[in-house]
Formats: C-alpha cells, structure tokens, sequence
C-alpha cells in the first residue's frame, strides 16, 4: 500500500469514527439493506461468488453524501443474509485514478480476485480521462492495484468510457463497457485479450444507430452482458432517454436488452429495451453467477441527478442503499427477477394472515421491516397505502406507486400496464419498499421516508385479498 493510499483510507476511517454515532441515530437506517457507514454509496460494483464467499464492492464517498469522492467499499456474505464490512478496497491514491476509482467488476484470475475497474481522471481545464485498471487480491481483502489496461477510449469516442464488465468465454477473456461517441451518442463497447494483460478493442456491440436501435440516449452507464436460459441478455443504464407515456419516468433508466450476440462480428441482434424496474429508484445493476447456477442480481437503490441532495437521510450524514438480492430467469423473452430464497430466513415467527373484503377495507399494525405478500387474484382494484408514506393503486390495468416528492412534498408518481394482478410481495423497511408482481415479473422499487412512529398498512378497494405478513429481522 502506498503512502497516499494509506492517509486516504486513515481519512475514510476517521470520517466513519466522527460521523458514525450521528448516522446510526438515524431512524431511517435499513434494517436488512445494505447502507454505506456514513456518505454516499451508489453503484454495486465487483459482484461476485469467490471461493464460496459473496463479496459485494461498491461506490463509496466515506466524507459526504455527494459524490464528490469515489472509492470501493466492501462487504462478505456466506448467505446473503449476515454481512461482513471488509477494508477498503480501493481508493483514489494514484495518478490514473486521482478523481475516483469508477464502477467495475470481478472475475476469479489464476487464482487471485480480479477488479477491473474505471480510474477516473480531470486535468485543471475539468478534462476527463478514463483508464480501465486492474487490482488483484490473494485473500479477498487486500488489493495490489497493476495500474491500467486500457489507457484511453477509442478513436470516435469521448472519455465517458467507464464501467467494464468482464467475463472468460471459449479460452479468451472479455470484457463490455459503457461509451459515448463523439456525437454524444450512447453504445457498448467490445474488448478481448488472450492474457489479461493486452486487450484489444473489437468494436461497438451495441447501442444508438447500432444493431437496428435508432438514436437512444446520450451515454450508456454499467453494461453486464450474459447468457440466461437459452437468451443472451444485455442489461444497460442509459442515459438521456425521453419519457414516453409512462415508460422512461425517471432522469435515468436501467434495463435490458434479450437476443442473440455475436462475439466476432461483433454485433448483438435483440429486441426492444425493457425496464427492470418500474418504480423511483434504481439504477446501475449488477449481476453475477453464483455456485448453485442462479444468476444474482443487486441493483442500487438511486439515480443519479434525481433530488438526492433533499432525501431527508443527507442531513444524518449518509444517503442511498442496495436493493435485495434477486434472482434472474428469462421467461418468454422477459427478464424475471424474484427475490433470493434467503430472504426467507429473515422471517420472525408466525405471519399475520387474513382474508379481507376490500369493500370493508383492513388495516394492520408493520414492523418497519416487514414482509407482506398479498393474493390479488380476486380483486379487481386496490389500494395499499403504506405507514401514511407510500401508495400502490390498482385500477383499470394500471399499478401506480405514488409517494411526497423529497423537493417540495407534491406526489409523484410511478405507473406500469398490468392486464391482471394475481399476487404483490412487499419488502418493506425503514425508509424504502420493494415490489414484486406475480413472482417478479413486474418490480417497483422506492425509497420514502414516513414519520418513524408510523406503522399502519391500510388496504381496500373491491373484491378480496389473501394477506400475510411477516416481521422480518
């Protein structure tokens, strides 16, 4: 470790000491998602299953919930469910990543942990540079940065060249990145080596004016490419995308592309772009595949340049979390996402089960983190409103999720087309809900953040609902 890199993560340890009891006070700290000590955490980044441990890297500013600094933070699980906090992994010490060690991925090399990841640099003009760099660890907790791979984008591209997802196929290494051309155009980009060491640049894979896709979005954020039940599927976070009806609602969008890729050409045939998630936050997934063959995603639960600076938590001294673990499928073209089986465990005791008449209506006392699952199939429209912070309506085909703008406390809102509705799982926590429609194949995610005295889950409308809920620890 360097000089420079150990006063960094000194730095990054003292603002945890300093700001540390403020932040836990907080009563909207998550009970079972993952939250930065204190500052901001954004994308996941690394995310993988290396020698049977989970380990989970992500965007960290340890001195404020801005994102004025970027190192990797780092966390272990052997379940998904108990989380160790590692060291730091990586911080911004060296002159190719002086303003930010950018998002990234891992992969199992020789035997070491692999980062490869985006080191950011801006001269005293705010010119940006991008090097895609290497780190490797013998034990998973301590880093050897080998400094950069790929010194600059290529001819046609600006510097917004950043987040590399890589991967070993048929005897050669790969990885995609995010881009954008010259005309301020987004598209991933495809590269090759043989040893790790020099990497070769194949071409565009995918994006605007590519592969039959028009002009779609300024810059392509955090591309992860990779085979899923007989699909190739791409997931990618655009940026710049206009809204249509209620597609395209947030500043940024995450979501995925299914078809066939050619590795060679390289080209990538697929259909039409799809959300991920239909609701107020998330953005920047990652995914990984782990021993037991499920492909694992975790998604950040935010967007960049969507108020972040009113979420009431900035003024306790941190901002943002992960989503829960969810497990993928392609169903019919359609990326399906289910919460991991572990979650389960987190149960505590017996559910709370009833059936209502939604003409009468029914209200239940929640834990702040609680899981309800709920069988729709018998009710033609609902309401769910949610410790007086969160509203899901289902009326005429239409789930909408509606919630206190952070600005100003208007409503906003959220919506998706759903010809029927047989079942709705809940996550809920402290300051955020997830939810998961017919077994995940429609998702609404948001952060809100109601009075913390406040516990009361209201439902009505017309028909019936089976409910059960769970307190979850």
């Amino acid at each position: 470790m360097t000089e420079n890199e150990k006063q960094l993560h000194d730095a990054a340890y003292q603002a945890v000491v300093k700001e540390g009891a403020r932040v836990e006070a907080d009563p909207y700290r998550q009970v079972y998602h993952r939250m930065p000590p204190v500052g901001l955490l954004n994308d996941p980044n690394g995310w993988i299953q290396w020698n049977g441990t989970y380990h989970l890297f992500f965007q960290w500013n340890p001195f404020a919930p801005d994102h004025t600094h970027k190192f990797w933070g780092h966390w272990t699980s052997e379940d998904l469910i108990n989380w160790n906090e590692e060291p730091i992994a990586l911080a911004p010490s060296e002159w190719f990543e002086k303003n930010g060690c950018y998002s990234g991925s891992a992969m199992e090399l020789d035997g070491k942990l692999a980062l490869l990841y985006t080191g950011n640099v801006k001269d005293e003009n705010n010119q940006r540079e991008a090097y895609q760099c290497l780190a490797l660890s013998e034990d998973g907790k301590t880093f050897e940065k080998k400094g950069p791979l790929v010194n600059s984008q290529p001819e046609g591209y600006t510097a917004h060249f950043r987040d590399p997802k890589v991967w070993e196929e048929n005897g050669a290494y790969y990885f995609v990145i995010g881009a954008q051309t010259e005309s301020e155009e987004g598209q991933v980009l495809l590269y090759r080596s043989t040893d790790f060491q020099e990497w070769d640049y194949i071409g565009p894979f995918a994006g605007s004016h590519l592969n039959g896709l028009g002009a779609f979005g300024y810059m392509w954020e955090c591309p992860d490419l990779f085979k899923l039940d007989g699909e190739d599927v791409l997931i990618v976070s655009p940026q710049g995308l206009e809204q249509q009806g209620n597609r395209f609602e947030n500043v940024y969008q995450a979501g995925y592309f299914t078809g066939r890729a050619d590795l060679e050409a390289p080209s990538f045939t697929h259909g039409e772009f799809r959300e991920l998630d239909e609701g107020f936050e998330f953005y920047a997934p990652q995914t990984t595949l782990d021993e037991k063959g499920r492909r694992l995603l975790f998604g950040w639960m935010g967007v960049p340049d969507s108020d972040e600076e009113h979420q009431p938590t900035t003024s306790a001294g941190w901002i943002h979390c992960m989503t829960v673990p969810r497990v993928l499928r392609v169903e019919n073209g359609a990326v399906v996402q289910e919460p991991a089986e572990e979650l389960e465990a987190l149960r505590a005791g017996e559910p709370l089960e009833m059936k209502v008449q939604l003409a009468q209506g029914a209200e239940a006392a929640v834990t702040p983190a609680s899981e309800i699952v709920l069988e729709t199939n018998s009710a033609s429209e609902f309401s769910i409103t949610i410790r007086d912070g969160l509203t899901l309506t289902y009326e005429n085909g239409l789930l909408t999720m509606s919630r206190p703008s952070f600005k100003d406390g208007s409503i906003e809102t959220r919506s998706t087309n759903i010809a029927s509705i047989d079942e709705l799982r809940l996550f809920l926590d402290s300051s955020s809900a997830e939810v998961f429609v017919d077994g995940g194949r429609t998702v609404m995610t948001a952060r809100f953040f109601p009075e913390p005295e406040a516990n009361i889950v209201r439902i009505s409308g017309e028909g019936s609902v089976i409910w059960r809920s769970w307190e979850l620890a």
